[in-house]
């Protein structure tokens, strides 16, 4: 299926994301714009800016749809990687930084205290950087949600990542109602946390179905949701099932900021969950808590 001509980008020049890729080099980090082949690596990185992906770079999931490498064996936590990280944050002049983590289900808490271990660097560094964790569903483990949310980071991201029907196929260790569950518990017990989650078109689902997932968070009081298009990475993964217009994507976003009240949807062709995150800050000033 030949991608149409709203989805073909440049590719991006060495000079625009070299500084950026340098130091992460440097520092040793590794960024989901690398691992998960993100189509806006080149923008993001000319911006200097770029979502970190700590414990990894081998995720213990192995989701059809995603480019990350498949590592289930037991892995111990790198306890220089928060300072290396908070360092880069430093380094580039973050204003609001992105950390994210590859699924680590071999540990007993998922990963909660190098989330934790990282904001706290952050924070030692650069006081005024706000803090968006986009976290994995920890397998259920709310104890290991609360270990995280009491280093408060300033927005929760959590992705449903499709619609529950396509669960099986796309997301087979997820569960749709735990994803919901943990949004849910984020705004209820840190109700001045702003809640994020985020979806992919494509994959064989229904316009009403999306509709659906996001009447289903708006319901569990999700602040920002971000849709962007399915790009299958390659011939072992999952194909593309149809390219969504530029006018749907519209729609959708109509139907989430008008009819359903989010704060903020983030709709179009090449959006992913991290894309433009920086806009939060605006955001956070606008509807302040």
């Amino acid at each position: 299926m030949l991608k149409p001509e709203w989805l073909r980008v440049k590719a991006p020049q060495q000079e625009r994301i070299g500084s950026v890729a340098e130091l992460l080099s440097d520092l040793k980090l590794n960024t989901v714009c690398q691992e998960a082949s993100c189509p806006n690596i080149g923008e993001c990185f000319a911006g200097g800016t770029a979502t970190f992906l700590i414990m990894g770079p081998g995720c213990t999931r192995a989701c059809p749809y995603c480019d990350i490498a498949f590592d289930k064996s037991e892995r111990g936590l790198d306890p220089t990687e928060p300072h290396r990280l908070g360092e880069a944050v430093s380094r580039l002049g973050l204003n609001h930084v992105v950390i994210t983590s590859v699924n680590r289900d071999d540990l007993k808490d998922g990963g909660a205290s190098q989330f934790v271990a990282c904001i706290e660097s952050v924070r030692a560094r650069s006081p005024e950087t706000t803090i968006e964790l986009l976290i994995p569903d920890l397998c259920g483990d709310w104890n290991a949600l609360n270990v995280v949310m009491k280093a408060k980071p300033n927005v929760l991201n959590h992705n449903i990542e499709t619609v529950p029907r396509l669960y099986k196929k796309a997301r087979p260790q997820g569960q749709y109602e735990r994803s919901l569950e943990l949004l849910r518990r984020v705004r209820d017990g840190w109700p001045k946390v702003y809640t994020k989650s985020g979806l992919m078109v494509g994959l064989g689902e229904t316009d009403e179905e999306v509709m659906n997932v996001l009447s289903d968070l708006r319901s569990n009081q999700v602040d920002i949701v971000t849709i962007g298009q399915y790009l299958s990475p390659g011939p072992k993964h999952l194909p593309v099932a149809r390219f969504v217009t530029p006018d749907q994507f519209a729609a959708y976003r109509k139907e989430g900021e008008a009819k359903l009240g989010f704060l903020q949807v983030v709709s179009s062709p090449l959006t992913r969950s991290s894309y433009h995150a920086g806009e939060v800050q605006r955001l956070m000033a606008t509807y302040p808590r």
